[in-house]
């Protein structure tokens, strides 16, 4: 059985712990409330935006649209995966690079074995995960989830757009955690160009026939609207991601805390068993010595 200062010093160590435990899960619930008023916010204009280019693309020649919707054969393609800086979030991250090695182990081989398989992260945990792995990983993005924001995420998007329209890249897959709830984030792999248009989608449910009146053109305006909806598209999924991010740190560090209250009970119950046979086995030693000196 353990002596009781080793105990004694477990004990403490576990507390400490848990202190750490139960303030990283509060600060995470701060964090989420912000991030979950951000993401519910941006989702409507998303989703109408999106609407409406697949209302539009229904009917689009390919020379409207250009290169964002001309399928190629992919023989150059980029991931965009999209993780946190930090750990202690349960398998947020775990689940993206799973994804990600998905891809480049199965649909995706052949474009990895001849080295035009790209990794865009934005999360130094993705990148460090792909990089360790061999893979090629451009870590030009990495730190845009420190101070958030939509310029940014811009930057990331613009770059994107022009590695695909200079021919640099045939496909772009994105991969993200789709907030839910707070125990519930689900990984999403979502072809973001070329583009897949709403006949080709098989998703007539969310298509409207509007009849709408386009000025100066329509060409003019799906040119513009494209690359917005891109931006938009990829501001959506870091916002879900981050949303997500808070929600799985906040339930690992709620595990964690219970966790050190199940420890700590054992440990205190050890602690008293020992400190129980200390006694004892003081009281005999004395009853024992007193027995000895009355038989002098």
């Amino acid at each position: 059985m353990a002596n009781l200062k080793e105990i004694r010093r477990r004990i403490t160590s576990v507390v400490s712990t848990q202190q750490i435990t139960k303030a990283m899960k509060m600060v995470a619930a701060a964090k989420l409330r912000r991030a979950q008023d951000r993401i519910t916010q941006m989702r409507p204009y998303a989703q109408q935006l999106s609407n409406i280019l697949s209302n539009l693309s229904a009917t689009l020649e390919d020379d409207v649209a250009g290169e964002f919707t001309k399928e190629r054969t992919p023989e150059k393609v980029m991931i965009v995966a999209v993780t946190a800086d930090r750990g202690l979030c349960g398998a947020f991250n775990t689940n993206i690079i799973k994804a990600c090695l998905s891809l480049a182990e199965g649909k995706y081989a052949s474009q990895a074995k001849a080295g035009n398989l790209y990794f865009l992260n934005i999360g130094s945990k993705g990148f460090d995960a792909l990089r360790k792995r061999g893979y090629n990983a451009n870590g030009d993005f990495v730190g845009l989830l420190q101070d958030l924001s939509f310029a940014k995420v811009k930057e990331a998007a613009e770059f994107i757009i022009e590695q695909y329209l200079s021919g640099k890249i045939d496909r772009v897959e994105l991969i993200f955690n789709e907030f839910k709830n707070v125990v519930t984030q689900i990984v999403q792999v979502d072809q973001f160009l070329p583009l897949v248009k709403a006949t080709q989608e098989g998703d007539t449910a969310q298509k409207q026939n509007v009849d709408y009146l386009l000025e100066p053109s329509q060409e003019e305006i799906v040119q513009e609207l494209i690359p917005k909806t891109l931006k938009i598209k990829l501001y959506r999924a870091v916002l879900d991601s981050n949303a997500s991010e808070q929600g799985a740190r906040m339930t690992s560090m709620d595990n964690a805390t219970e966790n050190a209250n199940e420890i700590l009970k054992d440990l205190r119950l050890t602690y008293n068993r020992s400190r129980q046979a200390a006694i004892t086995t003081e009281i005999l030693e004395i009853v024992a010595g007193a027995e000895a000196l009355k038989s002098e």
